[in-house]
């Protein structure tokens, strides 16, 4: 059996020494890292964009079927999600932990493996955190701190109608990733000699358990000369994300159920589960594509992109937010996903 370090044996300034020996710093802008009472950070003329996120045991991520150093890569690209769909580039985090005396240090390295993996494959710095004791389970907090040349980044809010509603990569998968894995998780619960059999569902449990940041687009854009006129990431599923950008910038909408890109192996994954794949992608959330609002002038640019699919239209608020189906039917956009039976 591998060897178990009490985090004990340590003590807190041992852990962080320990979790931290290794930091080369990447960005110019990391002016101090790991070591003092803070970090300090310089970005020269840029301005500064910072966002936050918690993920808890139990809430956000089940510990039977994650394995801690895919934990970690997420709980860091979650947060450069969110920089990215500022229009911006993520430079610098921070990592805070809680955890229960259940944890060992070699589970906090697994756990590290795969924020520093994150760390390196987006080019950001880990400048500092906290680690704390907690009563039960594992608490992360991650904050992430980026940079935009002025008055470049982009909100929610400044949608106009007419413009071309757009969406990165396909949508749903992260969800049906985690229909298997809780199915697996209840059959193991019953009968603990049944291994998993996750039918080579490797497309869609991997979207949920490493997700990607898209830093590609936003590259693109800078390269294409294309400024979005509203964007987000998608994280709640893809009714509540367009729901957001049209209550924020007081408009309505049209959106093409043809046009919601939809992986083949997640099609096929959620028929396994006899459920409707434009539910998945309209619902599901923790896909973190990207959601925003074009110009029409820009499309000749866009079509350039594969990665990227037009999926339909802004419109006046009085026109409403609707969902055009395959079927010719018009349904209102909810924040659950359409109700099939009730026509407009």
């Amino acid at each position: 059996m591998s060897e178990r370090t009490e985090i004990t044996d340590l003590g807190e300034f041992g852990l962080i020494d320990h979790l931290t020996k290794n930091i080369e710093l990447q960005n110019a802008s990391s002016v101090l890292g790991v070591g003092d009472d803070a970090a300090i950070i310089d970005h020269f003329g840029k301005q500064t964009v910072v966002t936050t996120d918690m993920l808890v045991e139990g809430v956000h991520f089940d510990l039977m079927y994650t394995p801690l150093k895919h934990l970690g890569y997420k709980s860091v690209v979650v947060n450069l999600s969110d920089i990215y769909a500022m229009n911006a580039m993520p430079t610098q985090v921070t990592m805070s932990l809680a955890f229960s005396n259940r944890f060992s240090l070699e589970a906090l390295d697994e756990f590290y493996e795969g924020v520093y993996a994150a760390c390196e494959k987006y080019g950001v710095d880990l400048v500092g955190g906290d680690t704390c004791s907690s009563q039960k389970g594992f608490i992360i907090s991650v904050t992430a701190i980026g940079e935009v040349a002025p008055d470049t980044f982009i909100k929610r809010s400044t949608a106009q109608k007419g413009d071309l509603l757009c969406c990165s990569g396909d949508l749903g998968a992260a969800y049906v990733g985690l229909l298997f894995l809780e199915r697996e998780k209840q059959i193991y619960l019953e009968n603990p000699k049944i291994q998993p059999d996750l039918e080579g569902e490797s497309y869609v449990i991997g979207r949920l358990l490493k997700p990607e940041a898209r830093k590609d687009i936003i590259e693109f854009f800078a390269q294409s000369s294309i400024k979005p006129t509203a964007m987000m990431d998608i994280s709640d599923g893809l009714s509540s994300d367009i729901l957001h950008i049209c209550q924020d910038s007081n408009l309505g909408c049209r959106l093409y159920e043809e046009k919601i890109p939809i992986a083949e192996e997640m099609r096929r994954a959620a028929f396994k589960f006899e459920i409707d794949p434009t539910a998945c992608a309209l619902s599901g959330g923790e896909d973190y594509e990207l959601l925003f609002t074009l110009p029409q002038s820009d499309y000749e640019k866009l079509v350039l992109n594969e990665q990227i699919s037009v999926i339909g239209y802004m419109t006046d608020a009085e026109e409403g937010t609707k969902i055009l189906t395959k079927g010719g039917g018009t349904h209102n956009i909810t924040a659950q996903g359409w109700n099939a039976f009730k026509n407009t």
